[in-house]
């Protein structure tokens, strides 16, 4: 038997603590698959012991509570048994992005100064370069199987199976839990404060919206490091959900691991479906378990949607709108909302009705509230929204006042309190005094048939200040002309708001870590073929 008092044997436990979520699971399940990895499978039995034992083994090494600890490396077992060892021992996780520059890298270290670094045998390169830059990180933990353990560092598995019992007292409640590092897309990447209670919240909010139900089997695709995928594994603890890991996204590996084990549900972007729905193996594999796919970053096309159902015909899909300032989900799209009924169509273009932990609003430029149908900056308010930024009060200051996060992002409520998102406010196109948001307009051109991906943005122009520019990439090149495109958007929004002018692509648009579209890459690239 599994007791709390194992956990966190100090006189006053934590009222909120993954720690505790775990401790149950394993008394809840002990036998029942937890994690599996390339192969292998822990039960939640085996992956509470492993956490522990990790948690000692860090105690030993001097760590104490608050200090941080870092993991470089593509998903995996380990990454899953840090998110909880970490706060066991009292201490902070760090993920990192491991698509960042060696110079990003290193400025995100020596911004969380963590104590320890743990590294999978893909990044070592990485965590040398790291090394050399940051004379104060002095321990690094080689995530990775024993015997493959370089010299210089402290063997992963020898360090939870060897560990002495050493006195664990776990943080909880308000204490940071995590630091997920934005992704730098608007600016320098921020770390980002999320306590016990914000994932907790968060993890509550997805299993009701989700309609997520106990034991079904979750493949965890996306990048742990982002806190879509990271927080997972706290919603995973809560419902004692199977989750495979897969180690980084491949589409074929995707496919093969939903019929391998069954898998019932996935998180995936719309991008990354379009590639496995455009497989030429697609129709190989048996994927007839899912039943849930959840996706966010970017509307689901309608032809896509369509498509999908009509192939598999049993799933449902919800989209969530967040960002990793509110844990991350503050609206959900769910399963009744994406319907193919024309009168429906319209709430496709929605990022769905705030969660029941959230409450939202739209503000003016003076952060005063507007009626339903105005558009302004998204504004979020509940217990799932950030401590803060690491180290950065005054960028803290500027958008956590009186509990609300100012999002930066724009849109507006409608009547039923759908959320329509307009784009970032700085994103705004200005044209001839007329204010456009570009995600309106990629909002329709989704929902053309032979459009795959598209992007909207504002270029300059000597008469009106800005134009519309649209930048799209078709099912089949050439299969629609720049003027049938443009007809296509006049008969659907104003014509202020339609494209000027169309650049065609055949290859992918350029995405973040996290899949979404980099305009200021695309901008560039529109304003130098212009020049």
């Amino acid at each position: 038997m599994i007791s709390e008092r194992s956990v966190n044997p100090s006189p006053g436990p934590a009222a909120i603590s993954v720690c505790h979520l775990l401790a149950k699971a394993a008394e809840q399940w002990p036998l029942s698959p937890s994690v599996s990895y390339e192969g292998r499978t822990f039960t939640w039995r085996e992956t509470f012991s492993r956490c522990e034992g990790l948690a000692r083994g860090l105690v030993g090494l001097g760590l104490v509570a608050g200090d941080r600890v870092a993991y470089l490396g593509f998903n995996s077992h380990w990454c899953f048994e840090l998110f909880f060892a970490a706060p066991m021992a009292g201490a902070i996780v760090v993920p990192m992005n491991f698509r960042l520059s060696a110079g990003e890298m290193v400025a995100c270290i020596e911004d969380a100064e963590p104590a320890v670094l743990l590294v999978d045998e893909y990044h070592l390169e990485q965590a040398a370069a790291i090394v050399r830059a940051c004379p104060g990180l002095k321990t690094v933990v080689f995530a990775g199987q024993e015997e493959t353990a370089p010299r210089e560092m402290v063997a992963y598995e020898r360090l939870v199976s060897g560990a002495a019992a050493s006195r664990l007292t776990p943080s909880g409640n308000d204490d940071t839990l995590v630091i997920f590092y934005t992704g730098g897309t608007t600016g320098r990447a921020k770390g980002v404060m999320l306590t016990h209670t914000n994932q907790f919240t968060n993890a509550l909010g997805g299993i009701a919206w989700y309609r997520m139900v106990e034991q079904e089997t979750h493949l965890l695709a996306g990048p742990m490091f982002h806190t879509a995928a990271g927080s997972r594994v706290y919603t995973a603890t809560m419902t004692g959900t199977h989750t495979v890991i897969l180690p980084r996204f491949d589409v074929v590996e995707v496919m093969q691991l939903v019929e391998r084990y069954h898998i019932n549900t996935m998180q995936l972007v719309p991008t990354t479906l379009q590639m496995m729905f455009d497989h030429p193996s697609f129709s190989d594999f048996d994927l007839s378990s899912l039943r849930l796919i959840t996706y966010g970053a970017a509307p689901m096309p309608v032809a896509l949607l369509e498509r999908v159902l009509t192939v598999l015909p049993g799933i449902s899909f919800a989209q969530s709108y967040g960002m990793t300032e509110a844990s991350p989900v503050v609206t959900v799209l769910d399963a009744e909302d994406h319907s193919l009924e024309p009168e429906r169509l319209a709430r496709l273009e929605s990022v769905g009705r705030p969660v029941f932990h959230n409450h939202v609003r739209i503000v003016d430029a003076e952060r005063h509230p507007l009626a339903s149908g105005e558009v302004g900056e998204i504004a979020v308010k509940g217990s799932n929204v950030m401590k803060g930024y690491w180290r950065a009060s005054e960028l803290t200051n500027a958008v956590l006042q009186d509990g609300w996060y100012y999002t930066g992002d724009s849109g507006y409520l409608d009547k039923d309190g759908y959320l329509f998102l307009a784009g970032r406010i700085k994103d705004m196109i200005v044209s001839g005094g007329e204010n456009v948001y570009p995600v309106e307009i990629e909002n329709i051109l989704s929902r053309h048939p032979e459009i795959s991906e598209c992007a909207v943005l504002g270029v300059p122009h000597e008469k009106w200040g800005e134009s519309v520019h649209a930048v799209v990439r078709l099912m089949e090149p050439g299969s629609v002309t720049e003027s049938e495109i443009k007809d296509y958007c006049r008969a659907r929004i104003a014509h202020y708001k339609c494209p000027t002018a169309v650049t065609f692509v055949e290859d992918a648009l350029p995405v973040s870590t996290v899949n979404k579209i980099l305009k200021t890459e695309i901008r560039k690239m529109v304003i130098d073929k212009l020049k």
